[in-house]
């Protein structure tokens, strides 16, 4: 690594350039010296911690890279995504930080994630979180210059996110102006090992100092993680992962039977392509990634400290994968057997965070070690705040208007009114194949409603916002921008765990939207939805308006809410 003038003393972040490290990169930089000097590094001897290695160009250097290629205008009246990225792609970085970066790329030899940082990103109430691109390269290839020019690539394609449609549409929706945003970038070292051709961390994860659906003994305070094989990719987009109290890391989990717990395991994981076999694309944000069942974990030897195997014979788990069986992502060995204290380091990252931002936070982080649990290693990657209020309203003040919708499972505190659109899925002839269809639906219905300054309730099934079409409508932040309360519900066909992607669940907490998960105990009005005027229909989705606004109302200390009329 090389210092380069700016950079923070004694920090694992390095700076070219001028102007502001951006929210992502200021978060770090500023708990570096928390995670130095207060974290009880004796206490882990076996582990190392720390933020790993990373140079952040400043948002000057964006500045510059508009400027010297001429960009304003272009971006003003250039809204293709594919168009932007290509045309960023053709244009030159700044002079006056080749030469430092041809420098690192001679030097750094291992997988590089190229992140966002800008100036409005992981704000209190506007965290901006999964909005940008993040490009992971291998970094492996065997000269200089081919290594330089990718991480060239790597940071104008992330420059280039700045103004796809999914910024712009979310920019709008919470009425900033995006030709005021600024872009720093973080390219730092990737957290993992490298086995045959792919490259990923034993286990990525998010943990949140406060929880808005504790089970068990636990309550709000105790917070949650969510744990995943392979690259965060997994969590942060909204797949299967498993979930738990860091208070309670023993406690059972919350399905009914076995089988619910394997076919809501993961499946699958994502890793870098060291192969150099791919095709080229440098548009495209995943171009050096793979996704494989979560079997090539098993073969690589990776699983043991990761799994528990169902033994049919004797109607029990038992920890690792030696024997054969159906295997569950549980990370058992690891939070009951503590083959490593991964819980106990979580637990301090969150206290530190903590006490370092003044207030409850969501942090994220991987780990990897060897199969003898050599070597280990956990990369603190990310601190925010998050949104928590403490001030509750109370649901019986507001049970003598006709009930649209009640939930068992809400979050959010407070009440939301004047709500006249609804935006719904049909449920009848619901087809989960479909859900791309759909969210391009309620994507076109979201920029009418832009248009007219119109916000709405939308109700769908499944999860919101999740990479895997299976489990839900694969909708961005952009397309859904002007829902100020979102139901899930369950079906047969779908029935998915309740929302925990980092990114989606992150937005919900710091706009103040409102969230109901709708079981079968619960209330929905569906005779009155299918009443109200239509203002528009599709095949799968109906966009109607009530004659009486509606109100939402939900009771953040008994996670409880509804929506009347």
């Amino acid at each position: 690594m090389v210092d380069h003038p700016g950079d923070i003393a004694d920090s694992p972040v390095k700076t070219l350039g001028t102007g502001e490290l951006g929210g992502k990169a200021r978060g770090l930089s500023l708990i570096s010296e928390t995670l130095k000097n207060e974290f009880n590094h004796k206490a882990f001897p076996q582990v190392h911690v720390d933020i790993p290695p990373m140079t952040v160009l400043l948002t000057g250097c964006f500045c510059q890279f508009m400027e010297l290629n001429d960009l304003h205008a272009f971006v003003r009246n250039e809204t293709n995504e594919r168009a932007i990225a290509s045309r960023f792609l053709k244009c030159c970085l700044p002079v006056s930080i080749l030469g430092p970066l041809y420098a690192y790329a001679g030097q750094c030899h291992t997988p590089l994630a190229i992140r966002s940082s800008s100036l409005f990103e992981d704000q209190l109430h506007i965290p901006l979180a999964g909005v940008y691109g993040t490009k992971i390269i291998p970094n492996n290839q065997l000269d200089t210059e081919t290594r330089f020019a990718k991480i060239m690539e790597a940071v104008k394609f992330v420059y280039a996110t700045v103004y796809f449609p999914e910024a712009r549409d979310y920019f709008a929706g919470v009425g900033l102006d995006i030709y005021k945003e600024q872009m720093a970038v973080i390219i730092q070292e990737l957290v993992g090992s490298r086995h045959g051709d792919r490259f990923y961390p034993n286990i990525s994860g998010v943990a949140r100092s406060y929880h808005f659906y504790p089970s068990g003994n636990a309550v709000p305070g105790d917070g949650v993680v969510s744990l995943a094989a392979g690259l965060g990719k997994t969590i942060v987009d909204g797949g299967s992962t498993w979930t738990y109290s860091p208070r309670y890391p023993k406690a059972p989990p919350p399905y009914n039977s076995v089988g619910d717990l394997l076919s809501n395991t993961q499946q699958n994981f994502w890793a870098v392509n060291m192969s150099g076999a791919y095709g080229y694309d440098p548009t495209k944000e995943a171009e050096y990634l793979v996704e494989n069942p979560v079997k090539i974990v098993e073969a690589d030897g990776v699983h043991h400290d990761l799994v528990s195997t169902w033994d049919h014979r004797n109607d029990c788990f038992y920890e690792g994968g030696y024997s054969q069986g159906g295997r569950v992502y549980n990370f058992a060995p690891l939070l009951k057997s503590e083959t490593l204290p991964i819980n106990a380091i979580i637990q301090e990252l969150l206290t530190l965070s903590e006490k370092h931002e003044g207030r409850e936070v969501e942090i994220e982080f991987a780990a990897a070690w060897d199969p003898d649990r050599g070597n280990a290693r956990v990369g603190f990657l990310q601190v925010r705040p998050m949104n928590v209020t403490t001030s509750f309203v109370d649901l019986a003040d507001h049970e003598d208007k006709p009930l649209v919708f009640s939930s068992h499972q809400a979050m959010g505190n407070g009440v939301i009114t004047g709500l006249s659109d609804v935006v719904f899925v049909k449920r009848e002839g619901f087809d989960r194949l479909k859900t791309r269809t759909m969210e391009k639906d309620i994507a076109a219905i979201n920029r009418t409603l832009r248009e007219e300054n119109r916000h709405c309730v939308l109700l769908g099934f499944g999860r919101w916002g999740s990479s895997d079409p299976s489990l839900g409508i694969p909708a961005t932040w952009g397309e859904i921008s002007q829902a100020r309360v979102i139901l899930e519900a369950s079906l047969d066909s779908m029935n998915a765990d309740m929302s925990q992607g980092s990114h989606f669940f992150h937005n919900l907490c710091a706009l103040g939207i409102h969230y109901h998960s709708i079981g079968s105990a619960d209330t929905l009005d569906w005779e009155y939805l299918h009443n109200c005027h239509t203002i528009t229909e599709t095949e799968h989705v109906l966009h109607v308006r009530s004659e009486r606004p509606l109100t939402s109302v939900i009771d953040g200390r008994l996670h409880k809410g509804i929506v009347t009329r």
